[in-house]
């Protein structure tokens, strides 16, 4: 069976369309569990480059560094989905217009 190696320009070039569509969604909508997601987007698009770049230059930083971003972005995702039900409780909404916490 034939080995088939995918150019790092490829990689890279999807990595920047996810990060691309990442930071579009965060600065558009007004859900929060669209921004959230909008945020693990960014953080894979961040790791899919680290990843890429750390194989093509046969080092393990990259990867050691993306598990680390990993681990950031889980616990992001936790206190993210706990603000979120905590927000949905006290002002049944998910739209970030509708909620001015700064508000007496």
């Amino acid at each position: 069976m034939e080995d088939v190696v995918i150019p790092l320009p490829f990689y890279l070039t999807f990595g920047a369309l996810l990060f691309v569509i990442g930071v579009i969604g965060v600065l558009t909508r007004r859900n929060v569990v669209i921004v959230l997601m909008s945020i693990e987007l960014i953080l894979n698009a961040v790791n899919l480059t680290l990843i890429s770049f750390s194989h093509y230059l046969d080092d393990l930083r990259g990867q050691v560094f993306a598990l680390f971003v990993i681990a950031v972005a889980a616990s992001e995702a936790a206190v993210g989905l706990a603000l979120v039900i905590a927000l949905y409780r006290g002002k049944h909404t998910f739209n970030l217009d509708d909620v001015n916490l700064l508000k007496w």
